[in-house]
This record gives C-alpha cells, sequence and structure tokens, in this order.
C-alpha cells in the first residue's frame, strides 16, 4: 500500500511540474509575440503605407525585423522578452518600408 503512495506521489509531481513548465513556457511565448508586435506596430506607425495582414504582419514584422536589426546593428540596446528593442525596430522599419515599396509596385 505504501508504494502504491509513492508512486501516486511521485506521479502527482510529475504532473505538477510539467503544467508549471508548459505555462511558463507559453507565458514566456506570448510575452515573445507581444513584444514583437509593438516593436512591428510602432514600424508600422513611422513608415508611410501599412503593413500587410494587419497585426499578424505587425507581429512578422517585429520578429523578422529583430532578427534584421541584430544582424545589422548587433545587440545595441535594452532587450525585452528576446527583442533586442533599438535593432527589432530599426529592422521592422527597414521591413515596412519594403513592404510599402512592393504594394506600390503591385498598384501601379
Amino acid at each position: 500500500m505504501s508504494i502504491a503512495i509513492v508512486v501516486a506521489a511521485l506521479i502527482t509531481l510529475i504532473a505538477i511540474s510539467a503544467l508549471i513548465w508548459l505555462s511558463g513556457t507559453l507565458i514566456g511565448l506570448a510575452l515573445h509575440l507581444l513584444m514583437a508586435g509593438l516593436v512591428g506596430w510602432l514600424a508600422d506607425t513611422v513608415v508611410r503605407g501599412q503593413l500587410p495582414w494587419g497585426w499578424v504582419g505587425a507581429i512578422l514584422a517585429g520578429l523578422i525585423g529583430s532578427w534584421l536589426g541584430v544582424r545589422l546593428l548587433g545587440h545595441l540596446g535594452p532587450e525585452l522578452f528576446g527583442i533586442a528593442i533599438i535593432p527589432g525596430f530599426v529592422g521592422a522599419v527597414v521591413l515596412a518600408f519594403a513592404a510599402s515599396l512592393i504594394s506600390r509596385t503591385r498598384a501601379a
């Protein structure tokens, strides 16, 4: 009987640990995407035109812009939730400008 209690306690402990790890990972992912969306949205407000796909486009511009900005400028300035703020903003502005140029040439 005591072995069954120990096994049940171990299974419960493992399940609780897995749930804590999963919730922490999902919260981290959500904060990362939120920060990328804010950087992309700020870049969209600076550049004329509008990023395609609404908020999904802003998140993608923030993610790809952060990657591009870090490649161009390095890790300059603060980083919040895995997004380098200054290089991410610069990269997202470059992407928003490129998207604006592409949409203008397609419209013409």
